[in-house]
């Protein structure tokens, strides 16, 4: 049986994310890597003559975790959050895209002679099938057209490993794949790769020592320079395929931020923007809460905010992303003086606007003059005409396998971001267990998901391509799940899987907790007044209704991913017997058939499996 792209897709991933040689490693590196830095002046036509005094305006505008969404996002993937002013929230319906970030973009660049478009990470990895079948080629291309400046390498840029990141950043056909399109002349058309630079200053070869891909970038025009230092994030390893990141080390973000600054600072260079794919959580989920109402970052918490305390006062802003959330705080730098600190949310559906005020004389920016706010991408304004035909090209291409009717939904299977217990995640979870109860096939008892795993929600309405309300395309099914990770079916013992539990809320979660999505009759209560693993009721977790037994064995369904440790569950890593099926993609189209037709189509699942007393 030939393989599918996907089943293509997942081979590479095993074959070139381990590279070997240092000669291996250096030749994936970018262009100028092995110079360990870039310097450009980036006019981009962003010029629009104005005189020069002492003190110029620089335009920052920035933007994260886009994961290849050039369509806009459906569902609650294309919601916010609006705060307003009497303190009440509202919720904003359709907002993202890449045609109308587009817009937005250029029509913000507009009137500013200096202007900068960076970003912080995870501009490609868990795309939906438009891009994800392509190997992030067209998100690249999208992104070129966009004039992005630079960017960070967020975690999920290491999704197909360390050599297809070059890839990305060079160009070239893919390895196996090869050209996805033709000339005129019938002959293979070659990807051109990143016009801007990949940044990271804290991961290196574990052999020698050397950053993997430039980890600086200096930008440059008429005299003003600012420096940019690319970060990511530190636990990487801890929640991407371990083959990604193989033969690679990853440092610690402040150390790293705090080095290259002085590098950049012998370099005459005063100006320095860190973009740090690692991020935090503000107060109120909406994009334009005021995070420094309580008082200067005090409505913040996560790792950005102790990160953002330690780094250099010489870095005069900190661009940020992970956690998908919008703010744009000051939190005060170990000197005591204010620092913007941006998230722009996910998807495209945000860009932050950053005035930094740059002082030719001390070639420093004015760090009491530093704005930022964030701005919705709304859909009232015109479709950016090459973003159009990006789409419509690079659609014509996946159509024959993203367009294929896999089953039928009653309603929308939401995604919740901040919800515990998501009907989506259930519905993947039952999809699991049901392709691994069999006892051929590793006879599962329950299974568990990571949410971080399930990427978009399902919507019943038409998409534009128009398969028809509630069908499910391939295509959807995809952007759920778009790893193709193999499912697993393991033991571990019950003391094992309330451990499992605990370490949803303690240790590496203990800050961000993740919440594993839960399978039909497994249950239990999380107690949010208490702290670290005291949060799981030990005595509530039961199978079935029947109380789990520490002594007793369990087979679980779960990814390999989840099986290495994933996600931080080291745990899992003492699994016995392990048995490797079919893929988490499959079962869930499999799921699809068995359970959902035209005339009856399936309910979104019930949210009653975790008992939450907050």
């Amino acid at each position: 049986m030939s393989a599918t792209p996907h089943q293509k897709r997942r081979r590479l991933i095993t074959a070139v994310a381990g590279l070997t040689t240092i000669g291996a490693l250096v030749a994936a590196m970018p262009a100028g890597a092995q110079d360990r830095g870039q310097s450009r002046d980036t006019g981009r036509g962003h010029d629009h003559g104005h005189g020069y005094g002492r003190t110029v305006d620089v335009q920052l505008l920035s933007f994260n975790d886009l994961h290849g969404n050039l369509e806009p996002p459906a569902g609650s993937a294309g919601r916010l959050t609006h705060m307003n002013p009497d303190g009440t929230t509202k919720t904003i319906e359709g907002v993202g895209g890449a045609e109308y970030l587009a817009t937005h973009l250029r029509e913000a660049r507009k009137g500013n002679r200096y202007s900068i478009t960076a970003a912080a990470g995870d501009m490609i990895g868990a795309s939906p099938l438009l891009s994800g079948l392509f190997h992030d080629e067209p998100t690249i291309e999208a992104l070129n057209k966009l004039d992005l400046d630079v960017t960070s390498v967020g975690n999920h840029e290491f999704d197909e490993g360390a050599k297809e990141l070059a890839r990305i950043q060079n160009g070239g056909c893919h390895p196996t794949e090869g050209c996805f399109e033709k000339k005129p002349n019938g002959k293979p058309k070659k990807f051109k790769g990143a016009d801007f630079p990949f940044l990271t200053s804290n991961v290196t070869h574990e052999k020698s020592g050397e950053p993997l891909l430039d980890p600086y970038f200096i930008w440059e025009k008429n005299g003003v320079r600012i420096g940019f230092i690319g970060v990511t994030l530190e636990g990487t390893p801890d929640i991407v395929s371990a083959e990604g990141v193989k033969g690679l080390k990853f440092g610690d973000e402040v150390e790293s931020i705090n080095k290259y600054t002085k590098v950049l600072e012998r370099k005459g260079v005063k100006s320095i923007v860190a973009l740090l794919h690692e991020g935090g959580a503000p107060a109120s989920p909406a994009y334009n809460y005021n995070c420094d109402s309580p008082g200067p970052g005090d409505g913040i918490s996560g790792p950005i905010a102790d990160i953002a305390k330690n780094v250099s006062p010489q870095v005069d802003a900190l661009v940020t992303g992970h956690t998908h959330q919008a703010y744009a705080c000051t939190i005060p730098d170990p000197a005591g003086k204010p620092r913007t600190v941006t998230s722009a949310a996910s998807f495209g559906k945000l860009y932050t606007d950053t005035t930094l005020t740059y002082d030719r004389r001390t070639r420093d920016i004015v760090r009491t003059s530093v704005a930022s706010a964030n701005h919705v991408v709304t859909r009232d304004v015109a479709k950016a005409d090459d973003m159009t035909a990006l789409i419509d090209r690079w659609n014509t291409l996946a159509k024959p396998i993203a367009s294929r009717p896999v089953g039928h939904i009653a309603a929308d299977i939401d995604n919740p971001f901040e919800a515990i217990e998501k009907p989506l995640g259930n519905l993947v979870a039952d999809a699991q267990l049901e392709a691994l109860a069999p006892a051929d096939k590793g006879g599962a008892q329950l299974a568990i998901m990571n949410p971080g795993g399930i990427r978009a929600p399902l919507t019943r309405a038409s998409s534009p391509g128009g398969e028809g309300d509630g069908v499910v395309t391939y295509g959807e099914a995809f952007t759920v799940q778009p790893f193709t990770n193999m499912m697993t079916s393991v033991d571990l013992t019950g003391a094992q899987l309330i451990t499992v539990l605990q370490q949803q809320v303690s240790g590496a979660n203990q800050a961000a907790p993740k919440i594993l999505q839960v399978s039909k009759g497994f249950t239990y209560t999380l107690d949010m007044t208490k702290s670290g693993a005291d949060r799981i009721v030990t005595s509530s977790v039961k199978l079935n209704g029947e109380a789990i037994d520490p002594a007793k064995t369990y087979r679980v369904a779960m990814n390999e991913f989840l099986a290495g440790g994933g996600d931080g569950f080291p745990v899992l890593r003492e699994h016995k017997n392990k048995l490797v099926g079919a893929s988490d993609l499959d079962a869930l189209i499999a799921y699809f058939a068995a359970h959902s037709s035209a005339s009856a189509p399936l309910a979104p699942p019930a949210t009653d499996r975790i008992t939450v007393i907050k």
